[in-house]
C-alpha cells in the first residue's frame, strides 16, 4: 500500500542542528514537502479503494433486504452511517481514524509548536512569547518560515496508527457497552468508558512520536532530525525515555478524552438528535469539546511537556545538573519542579496556545473521521442495492 511510505527508513541529509535556523528551516521544508507528497499518494489511494471490501475483510453480508414488498422509497433511502454495514465496521473506522488524526495533526502543527515553546519553564530570554501570534512571528523571523514545521513527519508516523487504534476502539466499545448499560439509546458511561480504553491504546502507539516531536520544537534544539532524535534518545537515555511520560500522558488523556467524549455525544444529542451526517454540527460539537478538556488539564500536559523535553534550563535550576540522577521522572517529580519554578502560574503556562489547538483540531479531527465514515457507508450501502437490484433483475 502506498501509506507505507510513511514508515520507510529514509536519509535525512539536508537537517542540520536547531542552532542553524538557516539550514534547519530548508530541512523542515523538505520534510513538509516530502510529507505532503506521502499524503497526497495516500488520500488518492483511499478516494480510490471506497469499495464495500475494506482493508481485505470478506464481502459485505446484506442484511435481508425486503423482497416482499419492493418499495422504492426504501431503496433509495439514505443509509444510517452510525450503524455500519456488519462485516466492514472495523476497518471502515480504522481507515476513517487514520486520515482524520493525520490531517489534525499536520494542520495545527505550527501552533502545537507554539504550545511546546509556551511550556517551558525556563525559556531562553530569545523564546519568550507574549501570545500566539507573537510566537509565531518571531519564530518564523529569526529561525526560517519552516521551523514551526519541523518534526511534522515524526507526528504525522505516530498519527495514523494511534488514531486508527482511538476510532476503532472507541466506536466498538461505544456500541457493546451502550447495548449492554442503555438498550437502544446513547449512554453517557459507555461514552466515557470508551473513551478510557481508546486513550490506552491511542497514547502506547504515539508516546514515542510525542518525546521526538517535541524535542525537535524547542529552541534550539540540537538534533538534526527524527533520525537523529531518535538515535540519541535511545543512546543517552536508552528505550525508557520514549515512555516516560506515558503514565503523565494517561492521567491527563483519560480525563480528557472522557470529557472530550461525553461532551461531544451530548452536544450531538442536542444539535444533531437524529445522528445524519451534519458538518457544522460535528465541527461545532467537536470544537467545544476540545477547549472544555483542553483548559481542564493544561496543569498535566505542563507536566508531561517537561517530561518528554527534560528541558536543561529546568534541569540545572532544580539542583539535577549534576549527579547520577539529573533526569525529571514521574509525575509527582515533574508536580514538584513546575511548581517549584513557576509557581501555580506555572501549571497554567501555554494554555492560551493549548485551548487555540484543540478547538480547530478537534474540531477537524471529528469532521473529517464523521465524513470518511459517512461516504465509505453510503458507498457500501449503493453498492449492496445495486447487487440487489441485479439479483432481483
Amino acid at each position: 500500500m502506498e501509506a507505507d511510505g510513511f514508515v520507510r527508513k529514509r536519509r535525512m541529509t539536508a537537517e542540520s542542528a536547531g542552532n542553524d535556523a538557516g539550514v534547519a528551516g530548508a530541512s523542515a521544508g523538505a520534510e513538509v514537502r516530502w510529507l505532503g507528497g506521502r499524503f497526497w499518494g495516500v488520500s488518492e489511494s483511499i478516494v480510490s479503494s471506497l469499495t464495500p471490501r475494506i482493508g481485505g475483510e470478506p464481502q459485505l453480508q446484506s442484511v435481508d433486504v425486503v423482497c416482499a414488498a419492493p418499495d422504492a422509497q426504501a431503496e433509495d433511502s439514505e443509509p444510517d452511517y452510525e450503524s455500519l454495514p456488519q462485516g466492514a465496521s472495523t476497518s471502515t473506522h480504522m481507515l476513517a481514524g487514520a486520515v482524520a488524526g493525520i490531517m489534525e495533526h499536520c494542520l495545527m502543527f505550527p501552533i502545537d509548536c507554539v504550545k511546546t515553546r509556551m511550556q517551558s519553564l525556563q525559556p531562553d530570554p530569545a523564546a519568550r512569547y507574549k501570545n500566539v501570534i507573537d510566537a509565531l512571528r518571531r519564530i518564523v523571523a529569526a529561525e526560517g518560515v519552516w521551523r514551526p514545521l519541523r518534526g511534522l513527519n515524526a507526528t504525522a508516523i505516530g498519527a495514523g496508527p494511534a488514531h486508527a487504534l482511538y476510532f476503532a476502539s472507541y466506536e466498538k466499545l461505544k456500541k457493546t457497552l451502550s447495548d449492554t448499560i442503555h438498550p437502544g439509546a446513547n449512554s453517557h458511561l459507555a461514552n466515557g468508558a470508551a473513551g478510557c480504553v481508546a486513550t490506552l491504546l491511542h497514547d502506547a502507539a504515539m508516546n514515542p512520536a510525542e518525546v521526538v516531536k517535541q524535542r525537535m520544537q524547542m529552541y534550539k534544539s540540537p538534533y538534526r532530525g527524527v533520525l537523529d532524535c531518535v538515535r540519541a534518545v535511545w543512546q543517552r537515555e536508552g528505550p525508557g525515555a520514549f515512555y516516560r511520560s506515558y503514565t503523565t500522558q494517561l492521567t491527563m488523556n483519560v480525563p480528557f478524552q472522557v470529557l472530550h467524549f461525553m461532551t461531544y455525544e451530548y452536544l450531538q444529542e442536542l444539535l444533531n438528535p437524529h445522528r445524519q451526517y451534519n458538518p457544522s454540527s460535528h465541527m461545532l460539537s467537536g470544537g467545544l469539546a476540545g477547549a472544555i478538556a483542553a483548559a481542564t488539564t493544561t496543569p498535566l500536559d505542563v507536566c508531561k511537556t517537561l517530561l518528554n523535553t527534560q528541558e536543561s534550563q529546568a534541569l540545572s535550576s532544580s539542583g539535577q545538573s549534576q549527579g547520577a540522577h539529573r533526569r525529571i521522572s514521574g509525575l509527582v517529580h515533574a508536580f514538584r519542579t513546575v511548581y517549584r519554578l513557576g509557581g501555580l502560574q506555572g501549571f497554567f503556562k501555554g494554555v492560551q496556545a493549548r485551548v487555540i489547538y484543540q478547538v480547530p483540531s478537534t474540531a477537524i479531527s471529528w469532521s473529517v473521521y464523521e465524513f470518511f465514515k459517512y461516504g465509505l457507508t453510503k458507498h457500501q450501502h449503493d453498492n449492496m442495492r445495486i447487487q440487489h437490484i441485479k439479483a432481483e433483475v
